[in-house]
C-alpha cells in the first residue's frame, strides 16, 4: 500500500534527514513509528501524505505519488498532525462542511464517537479545550474510513481515561483493509493495538519488527537478581529489582514491554537486532 523507495530528504543541503530510505507498509496493519523528537518521525509523515516533497526517491501510495495531490489519493488519506487549528464554528458545522470531501464518512461512526468522548455537536469549537480538540480530530479522522490514517502523537493532549478510549477506539474500527500509523514518543499509550514496531533514529529505520516476531524473538523479565538470568540482552534497575530484556530460547511468551524494548533498541541497536538474525537462521 506504501512503498518508499531510495527516498532522500533534507530541509537543508548541508542537515540531511532521509537518505536511500527504504521500507514498505501494509494493508491490515497498525505501525507504530517510534523515536526522539527530531528523529524524522513527522516528516515522514508529511512525506506520506503529499505535504513534503522527497529530493529523490520514490513514495507510492495506494499507487499514486502523493506530491500530485491527486483527488482520489486525498478521499483515502487522513493526517492528523500534532499541531493543528480549527475553523470558528461548531461541531456540527465542521462535520457539514468537511465530511464532503470524503464519499465513505459514516455519521453514525461519527455520533457514536463524539458519544465516546462526550461532546456534543452543539458546541462550539473555539471553547473547547486542546484536548476535546484532538478528540474531535479522532473521531472525524476515524469516520472518513480512510484506508490510510496517518496520526502524529494522537494522545498529547488526552488525559488517562481519554488515552484508554483512543486505544479502544483505534482496536474498533480498524480493519484488514486499513493502515493506521502512528507516530509517538510516549509508547506506553501504544500498548496492545499495535502489529508492526518501527524506530528511527536520526533519519534511519534501526528496527522494524512485527509484534509476532518480537514475541518470538525476545522476553521481558522482572527479577530481583541479574545473576538469575542467562541471555540478558538488556536490563533497567527499578524498584525491587530489575526489568530484563532477554533472548527467548529460555522463556515462553511473555507481554512485551513497548517502552523497555524502545530503551532497549536506543541503547544497542545492534545487539538488538542481531537477536533477530539468530532467531531467523535457527
Amino acid at each position: 500500500m506504501i512503498k518508499i523507495e531510495e527516498l532522500e530528504f533534507y530541509y537543508k543541503r548541508k542537515s540531511e534527514l532521509f537518505q536511500h530510505l527504504n521500507v514498505d507498509l501494509n494493508e491490515g496493519k497498525v505501525y507504530g513509528i517510534l523515536g526522539h523528537n527530531g528523529a524524522g518521525k513527522t516528516t515522514l509523515l508529511k512525506l506520506i501524505a503529499g505535504l513534503l516533497f522527497p529530493k529523490s526517491g520514490k513514495c507510492s501510495v495506494n499507487g499514486f505519488v502523493p506530491k500530485e495531490r491527486n483527488p482520489y489519493f486525498l478521499q483515502e488519506i487522513f493526517y492528523i498532525p500534532e499541531e493543528f487549528e480549527f475553523p470558528s464554528t461548531t461541531i456540527a458545522k465542521y462535520i457539514k462542511t468537511h465530511s464532503g470531501f470524503y464519499p465513505k464518512f459514516d455519521m453514525n461512526i461519527m455520533d457514536d464517537l463524539l458519544n465516546e468522548f462526550e461532546l456534543s455537536v452543539s458546541r462550539k469549537i473555539h471553547n473547547l479545550s486542546f484536548g476535546q480538540k484532538k478528540k474531535l480530530l479522532i473521531a472525524f479522522a476515524v469516520s472518513t474510513n480512510c484506508k490510510i490514517l496517518l496520526m502524529d502523537e494522537p494522545t498529547n493532549g488526552l488525559d488517562i481515561p481519554s488515552k484508554s478510549k483512543f486505544r479502544k477506539v483505534i482496536a474498533s474500527y480498524f480493519n484488514d483493509d486499513r493502515l493506521f500509523i502512528i507516530s509517538t514518543h510516549q509508547v506506553r499509550d501504544l500498548d496492545n493495538i499495535l502489529d508492526t514496531i518501527i524506530v528511527i533514529e536520526k533519519g534511519e529505520v534501526i528496527f522494524n519488527q512485527t509484534i509476532e516476531e518480537i514475541q518470538n524473538t525476545l522476553s521481558f523479565q522482572k527479577v530481583k537478581n541479574l545473576s538469575e538470568m542467562d541471555h540478558v540482552l538488556f536490563s533497567e534497575k527499578e524498584f525491587g529489582g530489575f526489568s530484563v530484556l532477554a533472548e527467548s530460547k529460555d522463556f515462553g511468551e511473555t507481554k512485551i514491554d513497548i517502552e523497555l524494548l524502545y530503551k532497549a533498541i536506543n541503547s544497542n541497536k545492534e545487539t538488538i537486532n542481531e537477536a533477530f538474525k539468530n532467531e531467523h537462521n535457527n
